[in-house]
């Protein structure tokens, strides 16, 4: 009995260490290889066990995509055996039961498993099985691409669509990538790609859709390769127009400019094909186009005050246009409309001095007029004129001068009796017998150039 149990912790302290070291007996350093057609390939393993303390036996075989499986090698420690169907096309390596595919092509695509069993000398009846499987894929490389547009010629935004077609002559699993101006394309509302990527169809061409584009072809066994460049040429606009200048003081759409000053407006808008330009000068009375071209000379002396302009791009392609007005002023002028708005604020000196000596000629009247009689209607004549000139009914100048009265002699009573009938003197146009006469004296008329 103490033997036995001797015997069997002894054997299973044997299968513990050779559990621990069974996943290190063999390595394969790649379990995908990607192969080339008409290239050799190896799959190889790596043994990590004395050779000389095992016995071994195995397999290699060999699985279709299609899911028909083939053994292709068998081999123990002193002798090998290959598939006769195989003989000129597989080379099997001894003694790390490494294998070599001649001259790779499609039909050696598929996976590859290698059964192993290993069985210790020193340990009779234990064997330790190792299996490992390697995917291999078979390719052609790429060809440089090649991009086809559809249409040829230059697309108007809003309007039409673009397809761009990126196809290989050579290489096998190929795919494709998108890149504008180098910036990678995705999928949008807009851009859509087919399955492959091989075709990009952009809905509905746009400004942003205008530049360089390339396509990318690359599989398993070939880096990138770029194609040529292919321009996209989008007509477009006009966007951002805006109106500059170097000259003058700018305050958002008003340029102020000193008298006497030669200025340029230069209009400019974002569009492809470049726009036609006009300019408008917009007045009170009229609105009349004075320039067409993108570039606009204005002589300052020629603003009799300030002017408004428009500049108007239009495309002649997408037969779309924009505009954009501003205000042009001269500094003198501006200067000089508010010096009069502050005049205009005081009370005109001429007009004072009319006022002033109406007024005295008034009291004067009146002073003399109540020491004879009260011709009520005569002051009230002589009132609502002067008020009528001072609101500006009548033209005050005519006013102007030296006021003289002078008394009729003649009897109290006939001065009494014409005070009485002065009520009746307003429908008279010609009258020589009043108590008092008002001559005026008016100088001759100040010149103009006074006037100012």
């Amino acid at each position: 009995m103490e033997a036995t149990g001797r015997s069997a912790l002894y054997v299973c302290c044997v299968l513990l260490i050779l559990t621990e070291v069974s996943s290190e007996l063999i390595h394969i350093p790649s379990l995908v290889h990607h192969g080339i057609e008409g290239k050799p390939m190896l799959l190889s393993v790596e043994t990590r066990y004395p050779l000389d303390d095992v016995e071994i036996q195995g397999t290699w075989s060999h699985t279709r995509p299609s899911g028909t499986r083939t053994t292709l090698v068998t081999f123990t420690k002193e002798a090998t055996i290959i598939n006769m169907m195989y003989r000129n096309h597989l080379l099997f390596k001894e003694p790390n039961v490494s294998l070599i595919i001649r001259k790779l092509n499609h039909e050696d695509e598929g996976d590859y498993h290698l059964n192993l069993n290993i069985q210790f000398n020193n340990q009779t009846g234990l064997v330790i099985k190792e299996e490992r499987t390697v995917h291999v894929t078979v390719d052609v490389p790429v060809s440089s691409p090649v991009i086809q547009k559809s249409p040829s010629y230059a697309v108007v935004e809003d309007k039409a669509n673009a397809t761009l077609t990126c196809s290989v002559e050579r290489g096998t699993r190929v795919v494709f990538q998108w890149l504008r101006d180098n910036q990678t394309l995705g999928a949008s509302n807009r851009y859509h790609f087919t399955q492959d990527n091989s075709t990009l169809f952009i809905s509905i061409v746009r400004k942003e859709d205008k530049g360089t584009y390339h396509c990318v072809a690359s599989n398993a066994v070939s880096q990138g390769l770029q194609s040529k460049a292919v321009d996209l040429n989008v007509y477009y606009g006009p966007y951002n127009l805006e109106v500059n200048s170097d000259q003058g003081l700018r305050t958002g759409e008003v340029f102020t400019i000193n008298p006497g000053e030669l200025v340029f407006f230069e209009c400019q808008a974002d569009s492809n094909p470049p726009n036609s330009y006009v300019w408008i000068s917009k007045s009170r009375n009229a609105t009349q186009v004075i320039y067409e071209g993108p570039r606009l000379e204005v002589r300052s002396y020629k603003l009799a005050q300030a002017e408004e302009y428009l500049c108007r791009a239009f495309n002649n392609v997408t037969q779309k246009q924009d505009e954009t007005q501003f205000t042009l002023v001269v500094a003198k002028y501006l200067a000089g409309k508010e010096k009069h708005i502050q005049e205009g604020s005081n009370f005109p000196p001429f007009a004072a001095v009319v006022v002033s000596s109406l007024f005295i000629i008034s009291c004067m009247l009146l002073f003399f007029l109540k020491r004879t009689c009260r011709p009520k209607r005569v002051l009230m004549s002589i009132y609502n004129r002067i008020r009528n000139r001072f609101i500006g009914h009548e033209d005050a100048t005519e006013d102007f001068g030296i006021y003289e009265f002078v008394s009729v002699p003649g009897k109290m009573e006939s001065a009494q009796a014409s005070c009485r009938s002065l009520a009746r003197l307003e429908s008279v146009q010609d009258m020589h017998t009043t108590i008092y006469d008002m001559i005026s004296h008016v100088p001759e008329t100040p010149s103009h150039s006074l006037l100012e």
